[in-house]
């Protein structure tokens, strides 16, 4: 399959990237991941082994598409939900519900 990453074209299949991917290693992942075979690579790992680039030459969302057409299971980095407002208790409040009685004040 025809794909361009950083603005060049690969013939990727999907043997060719698990044949490259043979003997790697798998970094620590923070962020984006390929499950390729039964290991979890970071997407920018992965590019940098198939195109022969530096990272810093292509987005991981380029590698991501790319691996996706190609059939492997991509994981997108979990977005944090918002964190709820915390309410401030003044020390009456405090002392009050470590007591477990709670005071409105």
């Amino acid at each position: 399959m025809r794909c361009v990453i950083a603005r060049f074209p690969f013939d990727l299949t999907k043997s060719g990237v698990l044949e490259s991917m043979k003997g790697i290693k798998p970094e620590r992942a923070g962020g984006d991941s390929v499950i390729i075979g039964r290991r979890h690579y970071p997407v920018k790992q992965v590019g940098q082994i198939i195109t022969r680039q530096d990272r810093r030459d292509f987005s991981a969302a380029e590698v991501l598409r790319a691996m996706a057409q190609l059939g492997f299971t991509c994981r997108a980095l979990p977005t944090a939900a918002p964190a709820a407002p915390v309410r401030m208790l003044n020390s009456v409040q405090q002392v009050s519900a470590m007591l477990g009685t709670p005071v409105s004040v």
